[in-house]
């Protein structure tokens, strides 16, 4: 199948479109949204120049499983997964933060652990830690959401003085961060996983709280194998991962972080089909299903966004 890097949709009732880093999202009536999840890729905020087959099914369909599996703890805003590639859902007023938990010193905080740092968006961390270990409880670390570049960290005192988000809400963003992040811990345990760090993002209607777009996806989150973990720690070895950190070291050890004058590595067959079977790979194990791929391998392109767009317009007819 050729990925799905673009689309073109005009829905009944459309009156804007907004074109993400991975999402082309479709504002219906001002009162839902079309989130076609493509197969775009991105990493150190840069759209990467080849798409990855079957990841935007990958990706939405593991959110969409995730949202049902998280819907008592608050609403969210799906309504429907009519397309593999594709949540219906209310529209929300988000909040311009995202909220990042990690139960583990991964990733950036690491980056930034080694560096000699020992606070990460006003929260403290312990000395003597190494690479991947747990910490003795989860910490948030937010992001406030850029319109374009970076995110960048910021504490919890910056976001309330700066009147980002509003005390109150805050507070019950922090916990409802962490009882997600608690639910998905316990559900990836269940399959021989660790979540160690992911993001959520939150919005309001009709004054309540909502989660909002994906979450636990490879995008989103960081998964680790738990058999091994422990010995792999000691040993000061990397561990074995399922998340899209994989692709950023790819890119860090071919001379690419995003920053100004560096060219992408070219992103041979191989180098995309390996993704791709990473992503296939994710899916099946932190939902303990086959992937099934939705028509046939030689289905081309046209015809992929033909379905979506048919699958979408009978949704939102129903929803009338």
């Amino acid at each position: 199948m050729e990925a799905i890097v673009k689309t073109d949709f005009h829905f009944p009732g459309q009156v804007g479109k907004y074109t993400g880093k991975v999402r082309d999202v479709y504002d219906i009536d001002g009162k839902y949204l079309v989130m076609v999840v493509t197969d775009r890729i991105s990493a150190f905020d840069v759209i990467l120049p080849e798409g990855i087959p079957y990841k935007g099914q990958v990706l939405n369909q593991i959110a969409s499983k995730f949202l049902d599996a998280t819907s008592d703890i608050l609403p969210n805003w799906k309504i429907a997964t009519p397309d593999p590639m594709v949540t219906v859902g209310h529209r929300c007023e988000p909040f311009k933060v995202e909220m990042v938990i990690r139960g583990y010193l991964s990733g950036h905080a690491w980056r930034e652990y080694k560096a000699g740092k020992r606070t990460i968006c006003g929260v403290p961390m312990p000395d003597g830690m190494v690479e991947n270990q747990k910490f003795p409880e989860p910490i948030i670390t937010p992001t406030s959401k850029a319109a374009e570049g970076h995110d960048e960290d910021i504490s919890k005192e910056q976001i309330i003085a700066s009147g980002l988000v509003g005390k109150d809400d805050y507070e019950k963003m922090e916990a409802y961060t962490r009882a997600i992040y608690r639910r998905g811990s316990e559900i990836a345990a269940e399959r021989g996983l660790i979540l160690v760090d992911t993001k959520y993002e939150f919005g309001k209607k009709d004054g309540q709280i909502y989660l909002m777009d994906e979450i636990h996806t490879p995008d989103s989150s960081r998964y680790f194998y738990a058999d091994g973990y422990e010995e792999r720690l000691a040993k000061g070895e990397k561990q074995k991962q399922l998340s899209k950190e994989f692709v950023r070291e790819w890119l860090m050890a071919n001379g690419f972080q995003g920053q100004t004058g560096q060219q992408v590595p070219e992103m041979t067959p191989e180098i995309v089909r390996s993704i791709t079977d990473r992503y296939v790979e994710l899916y099946e194990n932190i939902t303990g299903e086959k992937f099934l791929i939705d028509g046939n391998t030689a289905e081309d392109k046209e015809s992929i966004l033909k379905r979506i767009g048919d699958n979408v317009t009978a949704c939102l007819a129903s929803l009338k």
